[in-house]
């Protein structure tokens, strides 16, 4: 019996299946139109989804394997890093093991980016992909259903409410992660539930809780068991900070209206935001594995954020929007002109939340340094 068939990704049996379920997908065939066909046939359905489905199926036509997918996912990011970024860079990963399988916990900027960028790491380090961790929530339409789980994602059920419900989704999860990482897979999972709002990177120690689930199933003591799973810590630091406008405009809502509803398809324009938008320069920092400072969940969260915040990489609009400016370029510089410039595009109400992001890190280092 196949215990995690329902939030497992796609084994190459089944690709050639997801990829037929996609090429038929009406409103997956409007939304590739959408971005991709000239703004004048794109609503001409007649003309548009018949032009669609026949690039589509001569593209993916004869994918019948995970790696298969992979590759084509590497091409396709290879073009966002090409037009949307001035570069990404990586470091730590030359220390990391090719050959073990590691959990990596990452802080959490953008939907889907994050991990799609620590895999293009791998992927350029001779190293195996991960298993990505993807919230339910996200998967309320068929065709990001299929598309995530083609490219190695599995499902968290944050949908689950009731207590006995709950507990048995978080357990089939910690069991899942850890059978993976015993079998070879590696796993990318956010140190939160949800993407970091106001730039301060900070685990949950829920999380880790849920981690330790399976350890507890298995009778094995907090610390000993953490050291198994190989965590390493990953901090993603973008130039310019993904959907920052919309992160602000939640956090704005939030203050004065006491809570803010997502729009129907409001997490599709975010991925489609952050994949087409200038990044800018992008660094990814891999940290080392974990085995010490690790007795409790709350300890090891303290461990995690403290690798991630020591590796962030500082861009000069961190500093600038810190008021430190003068910390690494001069006060007249292209990079403090261009940041006033960047910010004088964000509508006013939205301003100091907006550069508070870019602010955030600054600070706690300066607090963590003391």
């Amino acid at each position: 019996m196949d215990k995690y068939a329902d939030i497992r990704p796609y084994n190459d049996n089944e690709v050639a299946d997801a990829v037929a379920r996609l090429v038929a997908d009406n409103a997956f065939v409007d939304l590739i139109a959408k971005h991709n066909l000239p703004s004048w046939v794109a609503p001409m359905r007649f003309l548009s989804r018949p032009l669609v489905r026949w690039q589509l199926q001569r593209k993916w036509g004869n994918v019948a394997s995970v790696r298969q997918v992979q590759l084509e996912v590497v091409h396709y990011l290879e073009h966002i890093v090409k037009t949307t970024t001035s570069k990404v860079t990586f470091s730590g990963l030359d220390a990391l093991d090719k050959d073990s399988a590691y959990l990596f916990i990452s802080n959490h900027r953008d939907i889907v980016l994050d991990p799609a960028l620590v895999n293009f790491g791998l992927h350029q380090h001779d190293m195996n992909t991960v298993r990505i961790a993807i919230g339910d929530n996200l998967l309320q339409i068929p065709y990001i259903t299929e598309l995530m789980r083609l490219n190695k994602s599995f499902i968290v059920k944050r949908s689950a409410k009731a207590p006995k419900e709950m507990l048995r989704a978080l357990t089939q999860l910690s069991a899942y992660i850890y059978d993976s990482l015993d079998e070879g897979h590696s796993i990318w999972i956010a140190q939160r539930e949800g993407r970091t709002k106001d730039g301060h990177d900070q685990t949950d120690p829920a999380l880790l809780k849920m981690l330790q689930l399976n350890g507890r199933k298995q009778k094995k003591d907090f610390a000993d068991y953490v050291r198994e799973l190989k965590i390493v810590p990953v901090s993603i630091s973008y130039q310019y900070e993904p959907c920052a406008q919309a992160k602000a405009k939640e956090l704005y809502h939030k203050k004065h209206h006491g809570e803010y509803v997502k729009q129907a398809g409001e997490d599709i324009e975010s991925i489609v935001e952050g994949f087409t938008t200038d990044k800018g320069h992008v660094h990814l920092a891999f940290g080392k594995p974990i085995a010490h400072g690790c007795d409790t969940p709350e300890d090891l969260a303290k461990t995690i954020d403290r690798q991630i915040l020591e590796s962030f990489y500082l861009h000069p609009g961190n500093y600038i929007a810190a008021d430190h400016a003068e910390a690494i370029v001069d006060t007249e510089s292209a990079d403090v002109k261009e940041f006033a410039e960047r910010m004088n595009l964000i509508p006013e109400h939205l301003r100091d939340l907006v550069k508070a992001i870019y602010a955030k890190p600054v600070l706690r280092k300066e607090e963590m340094q003391g």
